[in-house]
């Protein structure tokens, strides 16, 4: 997969940008320093309900362009992305943990990490710099996360500018490093001109290096005038020699590589105080990585033309004695024979003089990695020609874990499938282990655990070790009535027919292969015709499949086309609306063997079908609503008054004509959620929803007349994703501060034959399925103030009077905290003879906190008084057996927990 630039300019817009495996555990709330905003009140109900989430499995899907082993403990190691955050290594499932679900909508760019650090000295602290653009598109500056826990919770510092996961030299790195002898001591490597950063009390607080001499001067494109590729991609990477301290006082000899193909290494020998440039250096290139191997004193180079990570025609890796001074040229080929950068770089630190490098940028036939065993005097690699075009490889590549890695190709040599990568900007070995290995490409995370076998003239195995990233950025949506439970349509690998949401799909879309799907639609009432439209090199830009989409076959499509826009199908799937870029609205019947221009509406306007009648079509563009009862033929614009900027999406009820739904809007006009039950004619806003971007919908709650509404929404001064089961008269939030993942505003549905299951679209954190525990119903009654049940009694103060035959057992437990709010589940555990049926908490809080959210409960505070009461559907627990619940709230002062509880008047016991 090449991996293209993924500007925001279209974030809302056309957010095409870079899911899934259960997440192993709960991934953690996490708060900036500052304090959060307060939550707006609202007569709306915002209580969670009860969900789980998890990925529909795809396995990757996008670019890691950093790998880090912590050094000081065996399996502890970090992967980042672009956009889709940052992830944690499980050994004992061999897997990775999200650890960056908790990034909310107004920070969505947190979720772009440049670059990650490991402390050596403590293993559980772990730094990761984020941001998505240094330009416009982001409109939040930078910040550098800090875990003393591996991730688990996180606090943050905000820098005073952006930093870029998403933009031009991501690659290189790593910009943020901890000082090994002194863990109190970071470097952070800033773009933009904004020069060297350290931190002296582990991250808290950042200052300007202004010692530093060189901020870097190259750019991408000089000429780009957006921000993205004019941007000085600054200093790249920062290295310590942990020769020159000792433990608890700083490193004296620093190296730092600058965006300069001029000046691209500087040191310090007192600790940061004074630098300079190394004299002797390689000019002409940029050094996309800086490893040294202590063990024999040398620093390593990768070098390449460009910064990456899709460019780059010539590359060079040089070597420096760090203690002669002296440079010496130890690229593995001849310059005139390099039609590639070099970039992943890493040293055995098991083995003195081990290295190994990627030809990150040989994007034919194949990527190139490079092995030496005596400092880079010699060198050999992963595959050779004994011929051209046949080649000899010194590896196996198995994918039959994730088999859609193979695209489906048959390539003529020397070109294989799969390939062994692109974009292989991350290479690292496994300082504990030389037989390990794993390296990032631009859609996966390949590995081997025999990799000395290369020394002996063996093969050594390649499989992905990508189980858990899910980087996917999703554009679209659809869960038939019948046949796959969901059809997606991604960005860069097309998309999938998931058949099962917990195994990898076999291949993508093939016939055409899109580079990426923008929208994709089903025949309502015959769920075998599928049509797809997406974007591509060259035409076609549309597929249609007759077996809902387990096989495709090309289309035609009209003159002009650039680009896939959004497209209908019929509710019978007799015809197709299509709007694709490039070219006006076009309508055909059958299958678009040929395709007639509509009237009436504009291009680049939004359409859908209507889900009942096939003749009748609808169009947004700037704030006007558009219809047609001709097929699509000739359209006419009815409503208008709608939002007529920023991200706008809609949708028809399923089963029933003319009911559709409008999200959508900006800060700046109209905002919200908007319903039309006369095709369109008139719409009018939903009370209560300040803001909405997506809207979908499932299956009907068991004794409902209407579908479920799940919305991607601002409800109640909060954002989330919501659920209606009474069209919308009272809305549910089914996903709580810890499951957020930053921008969900491209698409959404329900399931129309799972009762609560939803598919929730981001930007790099792949498909988001929730299941619900409930077995119906819907959300508070709109008049009742959320927090507070008028019909519940708040119960008896908890004393601390305890019976001998107490019925019940209570664990409260904390499970994260950031200044001025925590998160905490509490378990009630029958332990009498008799089934509860029903049960009622109550407990006062020591330190005056305040319940703002629960799920699986209601409650009631009055002052310190705190009343919680079942949900209903987990009201009855048999002896022996538990009920929990969560919530999270704010303090001040102490967080303490409370002593006592009592279970319908009865104390229980605690621990």
């Amino acid at each position: 997969m090449r991996s293209s630039p993924r500007p925001f300019a279209a974030l809302l817009a056309a957010l095409a940008l870079t899911a899934g495996l259960s997440l192993i555990g709960t991934p953690a709330v996490a708060r900036s320093d500052e304090a959060p905003a307060a939550t707006e009140a609202s007569d709306v109900s915002i209580a969670a309900d009860t969900y789980t989430w998890k990925n529909a499995r795809i396995d990757g899907g996008g670019f890691v362009p950093g790998i880090v082993f912590n050094r000081s403990e065996k399996n502890l190691a970090y992967a980042r992305t672009d956009i889709g955050g940052a992830y944690r290594w499980d050994q004992s499932g061999k897997q990775w943990k999200p650890l960056l679900d908790w990034v909310d909508w107004d920070r969505w760019g947190w979720t772009g990490v440049v670059s990650l650090a490991s402390d050596t000295v403590d293993p559980d602290n772990v730094y990761a710099a984020v941001g998505t653009y240094t330009n416009s598109w982001d409109p939040t500056d930078g910040a550098v996360l800090r875990s003393s826990d591996r991730g688990a919770s996180w606090k943050a510092a905000t820098l005073p500018f952006k930093l870029g996961g998403n933009m031009p030299g991501r690659g290189m790195g790593e910009r943020l490093a901890v000082d090994p002898n002194k863990n109190s001591v970071l470097y952070l490597g800033a773009p933009s001109g904004n020069g060297l950063w350290r931190s002296t009390d582990a991250g808290v607080s950042w200052s300007e290096v202004t010692a530093f001499p060189n901020p870097g001067n190259y750019a991408q494109d000089p000429s780009d005038t957006s921000g993205y590729g004019n941007d000085n991609q600054g200093i790249v990477w920062v290295t310590f020699d942990e020769r020159s301290g000792s433990a608890g006082s700083a490193t004296q000899d620093i190296y730092v590589g600058v965006a300069d193909k001029e000046n691209t290494v500087y040191r310090s020998t007192d600790g940061g105080a004074t630098w300079s440039r190394i004299p002797g250096q390689p000019t002409g290139y940029l050094a996309h990585k800086g490893v040294l191997d202590s063990a024999t004193g040398h620093l390593y180079l990768t070098l390449s033309d460009t910064g990456g990570p899709y460019d780059g025609g010539k590359g060079r890796i040089w070597r420096y004695d760090t203690a002669s001074g002296a440079w010496q040229d130890v690229s593995p080929v001849a310059e005139a024979d390099a039609y590639y950068g070099f970039s992943g770089l890493s040293v055995d630190r098991q083995k003195p003089g081990t290295l190994m490098a990627t030809a990150y940028s040989s994007w034919w036939p194949d990527t190139q990695i490079f092995r030496s065993t005596d400092s880079g005097a010699t060198w050999t690699q992963a595959w050779d020609y004994t011929g051209y075009p046949n080649r000899s490889n010194r590896y196996t590549l198995d994918v039959s874990s994730v088999p859609w890695l193979s695209w489906g190709a048959s390539p003529a040599p020397p070109e294989t499938a799969p390939k062994l990568g692109w974009m292989t900007e991350a290479l690292e070995i496994d300082p504990f282990d030389s037989d390990r290995m794993m390296y990032g490409t631009g859609a996966t995370v390949y590995g081997t655990e025999d990799l000395t076998s290369w020394d002996s003239g063996g093969t050594f195995r390649i499989t992905p070790m990508v189980k858990g990233i899910e980087e996917t950025a999703v554009n679209d949506l659809a869960s038939p009535p019948s046949g796959a439970p969901l059809l997606s349509a991604l960005g860069d690998i097309g998309g999938f027919r998931h058949t099962d949401l917990d195994a990898v799909p076999d291949l993508m879309y093939t016939s055409p292969n899109l580079d990426s799907t923008t929208s994709l639609d089903f025949a309502e009432s015959s769920p075998g015709t599928v049509v797809r439209v997406g974007n591509s090199d060259a035409a076609p830009h549309i597929g249609f499949s007759t077996d809902n989409g387990a096989n495709w076959f090309q289309g035609s499509e009209p003159s002009g086309v650039t680009g896939g826009g959004t497209v209908a199908a019929a509710a019978d799937g007799s015809g197709f609306v299509w709007s694709p870029e490039g070219a006006g609205v076009h309508h055909t019947t059958g299958f678009g063997t040929s395709w007639t221009a509509s009237t009436g509406i504009p291009a680049g306007a939004t359409v859908e079908s209507d889900r009942k009648n096939p003749e009748k079509f609808y169009g947004f563009e700037a704030g006007t609503f558009y219809v047609s009862t001709d097929g699509g033929a000739t359209f006419t614009a009815e409503a208008t008054g709608l939002p007529a900027e920023g991200n706008v999406r809609f949708q028809a009820l399923p089963g029933t004509e003319g009911d559709i739904w409008l999200a959508g809007g900006s800060d700046t006009g109209a905002y919200g959620l908007w319903r039309s039950t006369d095709s369109g004619a008139t719409f009018t806003k939903s009370a209560g929803v300040e803001q909405a971007d997506s809207v979908g919908f499932g299956k009907a709650a068991p004794g409902a007349s209407y579908r479920t509404v799940f919305v991607s929404a601002k409800i109640g001064g909060v954002r989330g994703i919501f659920r209606s089961t009474d069209a919308g008269a009272s809305w549910t939030r089914i996903n709580d501060d810890a499951h957020q993942w930053g921008w969900t505003g491209a698409a959404i549905t329900g399931d129309p034959r799972v009762y609560g299951r939803v598919y929730v679209s981001t930007n790099g954190r792949g498909i988001q399925v929730g299941e619900t525990s409930d077995s119906g119903g819907g959300g508070t009654d709109p008049g009742t103030d959320p927090g507070t049940d008028p019909g519940t009694d708040p119960g008896t103060d908890p004393g601390p009077e305890q019976p001998a035959d107490a019925a019940c057992a209570v664990t409260y437990a904390v499970t994260n905290q950031w200044p001025g709010g925590f998160q905490a589940d509490v378990t009630v555990t029958n332990t009498g003879d008799a089934a509860y049926n029903g049960w009622k908490l109550g407990w006062s809080f020591p330190g005056g906190q305040q319940i703002s959210q629960i799920w699986n409960a209601s409650h009631r505070q009055d002052g310190v008084k705190v009343t919680v009461t079942d949900a209903g559907w987990n009201g009855t627990v048999a002896p022996g057996s538990s009920a929990g619940f969560g919530f999270t709230g704010s303090w001040a002062g102490s967080n303490a927990e409370p002593a006592a509880f009592t279970l319908d008047g009865q104390a229980c016991t605690v621990g």
